[in-house]
Parts: C-alpha cells; sequence; structure tokens
C-alpha cells in the first residue's frame, strides 16, 4: 500500500472520528433539552400551585372579618410563600451551576435541589421518595447541571417504572475501597428484561413507545446522554435490575481530597 493511500485513509478515519464526536456532542445537547423541557414543565405546574395557594387565601384573608380565620389564611400564605422561594432558590443554583468546566461539588446539594423540583411530580404519582446521606462526604469535580440532567432523566425513569405508584431509595455515600462517592436510585418497579439490560446505554435505544401522560420519554437519548456525562466526569455508571422486583443505578464519582 503506498503512502499516499495510507495517509488518505488516515485523513478519512480522523474526518469520521471527528464526526462521530460532533454527533455524541450534538446527542448530548439534545438530552439537555429534553430533560431542561420536562424541568421546565414540572417547575411551571408547581408555581402554578403556589401562586393560587396565595392569590385564593389572601382574597379569603381580605373579605373575612374573623380574626382566627384571617390568621389561618395568612399561615397558608405563609407557607406557600415560603415554598415558592425553596423552589426558586433550587432554579437559581441550577443556573449557577452551569459552569463550562468542573469544579468542587456537594453531591447531595444537587439531588436536594432536584427532588425539590420533582416533589409535585412523585406526589402526583403516588411515588415515595427515602434518602440515605451520609454526613461530611468529600465533594466531587463535576459540572453541576450536567450531574443534575443525569438525576433527573434517572429519577424520571425511575418514577415511570411504577405506573400504579411505589418507593425510590436514593442513597449517597462515600465508598474507601474505590475512594469515590457513590449514589444509587433504587425502585420497585417493572425491572428490565435481562435481553435489553446489555442495551439500555446504547443511542436511541428504547423500550418505551413515546411520552407518558406527563409527556416525558421515549426519545431514546436519556440513558445514552447518562453514560456519556458519566463518562466525562471519569465516573461509572452501573445497573442492576430485575423483573418484577425493580432497579437501582449506582453511579460512583472520583472524591475530591478533604480539607483535612
Amino acid at each position: 500500500m503506498s503512502q499516499d493511500l495510507i495517509r488518505e485513509y488516515e485523513e478519512k478515519l480522523k474526518q469520521l472520528e471527528q464526526e462521530n464526536k460532533n454527533l455524541q456532542d450534538q446527542l448530548q445537547a439534545a438530552g439537555a433539552k429534553v430533560a431542561l423541557g420536562e424541568l421546565l414543565g414540572t417547575v411551571t405546574h408547581e408555581f402554578n400551585n403556589m401562586l393560587m395557594t396565595v392569590i385564593n387565601y389572601t382574597s379569603l384573608g381580605l373579605r373575612d372579618t374573623d380574626t382566627q380565620r384571617r390568621t389561618n389564611a395568612l399561615q397558608k400564605i405563609d407557607l406557600a410563600s415560603r415554598r415558592a422561594a425553596k423552589i426558586s432558590e433550587s432554579i437559581l443554583a441550577m443556573a449557577k451551576n452551569r459552569k463550562p468546566h468542573p469544579e468542587p461539588t456537594d453531591l447531595i446539594q444537587l439531588t436536594e435541589d432536584i427532588l425539590l423540583l420533582l416533589e409535585r411530580e412523585m406526589r402526583k404519582y403516588r411515588v415515595s421518595v427515602d434518602t440515605s446521606f451520609a454526613p461530611n462526604l468529600p465533594e466531587i469535580n463535576a459540572q453541576g447541571n450536567q450531574i443534575q440532567q443525569v438525576l433527573l432523566n434517572l429519577l424520571i425513569n425511575a418514577r415511570q417504572a411504577m405506573p400504579d405508584g411505589g418507593n425510590v431509595t436514593i442513597k449517597i455515600e462515600y465508598n474507601a475501597n474505590t475512594n469515590t462517592v457513590d449514589c444509587s436510585i433504587q425502585d420497585n418497579g417493572t425491572g428490565i428484561p435481562t435481553n435489553i439490560l446489555p442495551h439500555i446505554f446504547e443511542p436511541s435505544f428504547t423500550t418505551k413507545k413515546g411520552p407518558d401522560a406527563s409527556g416525558k420519554g421515549g426519545n431514546g437519548v436519556g440513558l445514552a446522554m447518562c453514560k456519556k456525562i458519566i463518562d466525562e466526569h471519569h465516573g461509572f455508571i452501573h445497573v442492576f435490575s430485575t423483573v418484577g422486583k425493580g432497579t437501582r443505578f449506582v453511579l460512583k464519582f472520583p472524591a475530591l481530597p478533604s480539607e483535612k
């Protein structure tokens, strides 16, 4: 084979590698837009509920001359306002996390912000969430908004795997054997068949027939995007599933050295 032909093949290979990278970037961007759209829909409903609570109890308090009933109305307004403020803080935190580079990040805080924004949706679909967060965890080096995309996707998948309601357990702890911060998301849903399990991280692979009643899922982008993000953070994602019993995703992130 001539040197000219070898160079031609090498240039073609580089071109294909660049095209592949561009497609992967587009896939991740599409996944980010899907996650953001789903989150905005959830937050809009939640804010609307808080706003209607404030409006209704304000009208009631203005009309009613009974001191006790006015006090009750003000207490309802106070609770709704505080709830709206917490949601605003979570949204602002997510905006702050949109850095172009990784930085020391508290994985528990990222998780709590996502859970706050998903609370109404979980409640609507009769899904309870239990958390177990170890104290004094080391930080991880991460782009916060990308990790929240992963958490959002996995939690929505867990909710969809339990159409009749169920329980999600989230556990975050430090693993001294691997020097990683591990996040486990366990549901007690339908589970994933063994013949499908090896393919779930493949681009565009999905078993869903389309978006569910909430408008989420069915595009085959989510889990492929999750794996790509975790890989870029030098972490690992593992899945364990039993049909009829549920699925557990485990995310492992390299731990940053503690201040000690």
